[in-house]
């Protein structure tokens, strides 16, 4: 393992917290390579190519955060860490986590206190908007700034696509066709009508507007966060009678063998249809014929339909998460 810089080796900092632009990617290696063990263990998920972001960021210190320093002695270690990102009032926690043998609620805390002050610092933010599937204890634990604070149980699901044999039921209302790039603004649209009163508008702010909803599909398009998308498996509908877009299912692979529904979106028009289930059957069977053995997908477990159809539908929960949102508005 790759030692701190003598400054933080043994010395008051071993223990503590110290910002992540201090480090190079050597003194992050060992970490990330127990957080991509964990993803592939917990979530069956290939983290290597996030891990491979944070390196790049780190390496030109353009990494906003911080990590959590254990030992002494001169072999102190980075033990946890935690970044953010901020935009137009609001933060983002990129990522969070802690070693195994150094999670304890107290280190988590102040862990995710630091991360949160540090936003707090940022001119303007009023809103803290994080999914933290690597926390220990999600639902129980004390947090920072509870003041503003709200919680979102979710479940992230798994389903086989080994013998794979949903029976197709395509809508008369509207036709499917595989995505295309030029839908991103009419996606857009689309994603804001749909969640509009919704309680995972209330979880991403991005789904309560068309330039919101905008910046998501750019994001799941061109970075790694809900894996590297695949357009193959991804499908829009469109209203038979007046052409407009009224759904879409985007897929990505989270693993070379593993394929994961980043979205899946309904006009209220259309729901209660099946075009939801068409969709996403599509998407699954898309992602059968890339040889995937399975496919994943979060929902939030308030949103009682949407978990209803998955479990029809042969989706089992694997991990309780929660998303958090800190809100001072």
């Amino acid at each position: 393992m790759a030692a701190l810089p003598d400054r933080y080796a043994g010395s008051p900092m071993a223990g503590s917290l110290i910002d992540l632009r201090d480090l190079q990617p050597e003194h992050l290696a060992p970490l990330l390579d127990q957080e991509i063990d964990a993803w592939k263990s917990g979530l069956d998920w290939d983290f290597r190519a996030s891990a491979d972001l944070v390196k790049r960021f780190v390496q030109v210190r353009a990494l906003n955060g911080f990590a959590l320093v254990e030992g002494g002695a001169g072999i102190a270690q980075v033990a946890g860490y935690g970044y953010y990102v901020v935009e137009e009032g609001k933060g983002l926690i990129g990522d969070f986590f802690v070693r195994p043998s150094s999670r304890t609620a107290t280190s988590e805390y102040r862990l995710l206190e630091a991360v949160l002050e540090g936003m707090w610092r940022t001119p303007g933010i009023r809103r803290v908007e994080a999914q933290l599937m690597m926390l220990g204890s999600y639902d129980s634990r004390a947090v920072p700034f509870s003041r503003w604070f709200r919680r979102f149980p979710r479940h992230f699901m798994e389903m086989p696509l080994r013998g794979l044999a949903l029976p197709p039921s395509p809508p008369a209302a509207a036709s499917i066709s595989p995505w295309a790039g030029h839908y991103n603004e009419e996606a857009a649209r689309l994603i804001a009508a749909s969640y509009r009163g919704h309680i995972d508008s209330q979880i991403n702010d991005q789904y309560r507007s068309p330039q919101g909803a905008l910046r998501f599909l750019v994001n799941i398009v061109q970075y790694p966060g809900c894996g590297m998308f695949f357009a193959p498996a991804s499908f829009a509908a469109r209203d038979r009678k007046t052409g407009e877009l009224c759904g879409i299912s985007l897929a990505s692979l989270i693993a070379p063998d593993v394929g994961h529904i980043t979205q899946i979106c309904v006009a209220p028009s259309h729901q209660r249809n099946k075009l939801g289930y068409e969709l996403m059957r599509r998407s699954m069977e898309a992602l059968q014929a890339h040889r995937c053995r399975s496919v994943t997908l979060t929902v939030t477990t308030d949103n009682e339909v949407a978990l209803r159809l998955y479990e029809r539908m042969g989706f089992r929960n694997k991990r309780d998460f929660a998303a958090y949102v800190w809100d001072m508005a």
